[in-house]
């Protein structure tokens, strides 16, 4: 299955250049800072200059090398990105898995904080948190969006759960005295890898569109850049009114790129993992 599944993928083209995207924005978010030798927002050049040979995507209006700033704020983006879907993730797929597989009060409970959490609207929700914490981090900020995202994959995993638990294997398994926690995990999670992998590829894009828009509105990390915090400094600065494209420009295509990648990449593995969808 493993092998079929590698041929079929390999041969995807959407899940092809999908990974190839998130590839090459990741070696430049990993190994670009290392070509400089100074911040990014260090005051390295002529005020507004346009892209070129020294300064690819050109200077801010103080003379910060841009470039600099977008590999920096790639780090960034998919460190939030990363975090802020595995929590998610991992809260979904526990609340998910124990309500599918338990059932009765126990389904009842966690499906009422679910839907309590789902009505929330998340990133009013967010807002107020950021705007009156004393501190805010990345680590901090991808712990709310985290702690805020999960419901729909709760939901979805659990009734995918729902429908595994009356399979013989399950049966079988619960009549051996084999524990819940370990029937969860060796038996019905993984025949639901596939759609796991899934749901977390939806979260990690979601986590990234989510802290953009945190940190456009100025409400991210007090210290560091990003892609989000980029495109707030040019609006701030009038990066528009001046003419000065190539400021938040590269921002705005790097978060659109990422996620319209993740989510062709969730199309093509959609493809590769259902036979009814691949491609003849």
């Amino acid at each position: 299955m493993r092998n079929e599944a590698l041929h079929f993928a390999l041969r995807n083209r959407k899940l092809v250049v999908g990974t190839i995207i998130i590839l090459v924005f990741l070696v430049a978010g990993l190994a670009g800072p290392l070509l400089f030798d100074h911040g990014p927002n260090e005051y390295v050049g002529p005020p507004m200059t346009p892209p070129s040979g020294e300064f690819w995507f050109g200077t801010t209006t103080f003379g910060q090398d841009v470039f600099a700033q977008f590999v920096y704020g790639l780090r960034s983006t998919f460190l939030v990105g990363v975090l802020g879907g595995v929590l998610a993730a991992i809260v979904g797929m526990v609340v998910g898995f124990v309500a599918g597989y338990r059932g009765g009060w126990v389904d009842e409970l966690l499906n009422m904080l679910t839907n309590i959490v789902l009505v929330l609207p998340a990133l009013v929700v967010l807002l107020i948190i950021n705007a009156y914490l004393g501190v805010r981090s990345i680590g901090v900020q991808a712990l709310f969006i985290g702690l805020t995202s999960w419901p729909w994959a709760a939901r979805a995993i659990r009734a995918q759960t729902f429908s595994l638990r009356s399979r013989d294997f399950v049966d079988l398994a619960r009549l051996s005295g084999v524990r819940t926690p370990k029937i969860i995990l060796r038996e019905i999670a993984p025949n639901m890898s596939s759609y796991l992998f899934l749901t977390f590829i939806l979260l990690f894009g979601s986590a990234i569109l989510i802290a953009a828009s945190l940190d456009f509105i100025g409400l991210g990390p007090t210290e560091g850049v990003s892609l989000g915090l980029m495109l707030n400094n040019a609006a701030r600065w009038s990066a528009l009114q001046l003419g000065l494209w190539w400021w938040f420009i590269p921002p705005g295509a790097g978060i659109t790129a990422i996620v319209g990648a993740l989510y062709v990449m969730n199309v093509g593995l959609d493809e590769v993992f259902n036979p009814k969808l691949r491609e003849m």
